[in-house]
């Protein structure tokens, strides 16, 4: 079961906010209120924002700076974020800025996270990023993240892909390496993403595989 606050961060390209996404979408299914909390305020180039007339149809919230979808990089959140993490009755999603300087932002938060002790922050790795395709490499990222922000990891996410080239083997060629990235920080893998295509060919070779749908964005500007 999803704790109320689940907090998604990683390396720049990891996929994170397509992965909070996506998670988000999934617990509208079972919660009756979700929001998406879009806290990196450091990485201009893909936002939650792109998204952010498909979340209301599907009714789920979204607070995110008005520097969004800009070129500033301001670090101020809007009042309503503060609301969302004293506001039990709804299940929050958090986009976490990427590497440590956007982590930075999480910081303001971390008391009340901390005293509520319902969460899960979650490591988004990917083998097929130039910076973090070794695991010691992902760990030195993750664990500038975790000083940062002041919030130890608790989960895995291997969101391995190569984009519009994944294939199953890509996925399934990662799994040792979020196994070692994970058993190096002493937590478990919660989920391994996939391109939702592939999922019929994955079904039972990759333990809590998750499907997930790609923001166009994301291959526009990230490729």
């Amino acid at each position: 079961m999803a704790k109320r606050v689940t907090l998604f961060a990683g390396h720049y390209g990891s996929g994170k906010t397509n992965v909070a996404l996506n998670f988000a979408r999934q617990l509208k299914s079972a919660v009756p209120r979700v929001a998406v909390a879009d806290l990196d305020i450091v990485n201009p180039y893909f936002r939650t924002k792109d998204s952010a007339e498909r979340l209301a149809a599907e009714g789920i919230e979204l607070v995110v700076s008005d520097y969004a979808n800009s070129n500033v990089d301001f670090p101020a959140m809007p009042k309503e974020a503060y609301a969302l993490f004293a506001d039990r009755a709804v299940s929050v999603v958090v986009d976490v800025g990427g590497d440590d300087r956007g982590a930075l932002a999480l910081g303001r938060y971390v008391d009340d996270i901390r005293a509520e002790g319902d969460y899960d922050m979650l490591a988004v790795v990917n083998a097929s990023r130039p910076l973090t395709s070794t695991p010691e490499d992902a760990l030195d990222v993750l664990r500038e993240i975790e000083e940062a922000c002041r919030l130890p990891f608790t989960g895995v996410v291997n969101n391995t892909n190569l984009g519009p080239q994944t294939t199953a083997n890509t996925v399934l060629s990662s799994l040792k390496y979020a196994d070692a990235i994970a058993e190096a920080l002493g937590i478990p893998v919660k989920f391994t993403c996939c391109p939702a295509s592939l999922e019929p060919e994955l079904r039972g070779k990759v333990e809590g595989l998750f499907p997930i749908d790609i923001q166009k964005i994301y291959y526009q500007l990230e490729a």
